[in-house]
């Protein structure tokens, strides 16, 4: 399983429930969840003016991705989203992450 950042806008916060389920029916794992609150948006997306960002770190198999993008196209709740593969950090970089800390 690879780990992804899953960024993405909502116009309600509430609405976040549905994306856990469709995570967790996709035989996923959500291993982080930040909220950013509500921001204002630079020009109108989808007649929203201001959306609630969140940043999750989710742990999925490569081939459910596909999947999780389709089933997010049809999904009115969700503004817009952005899906990032992590890279494995080295041990290297891992240390020096502590160091700055």
């Amino acid at each position: 399983m690879n780990q992804y950042e899953f960024i993405f806008l909502m116009s309600e916060e509430e609405d976040q429930k549905d994306l856990k389920e469709l995570i967790s029916s996709l035989s996923g794992k959500i291993l982080d969840e930040k909220s950013h609150g509500l921001k204002n948006l630079a020009f109108e997306i989808k007649k929203h003016k201001a959306a609630n960002l969140f940043e999750w770190i989710i742990q999925l198999n490569m081939d459910k991705i596909s999947e999780l993008k389709k089933k997010l196209g049809f999904n009115e709740k969700v503004i817009r989203y952005l899906i990032l593969k992590l890279e494995a950090k080295s041990e290297k970089v891992k240390a020096e992450t502590k160091k700055l800390k």
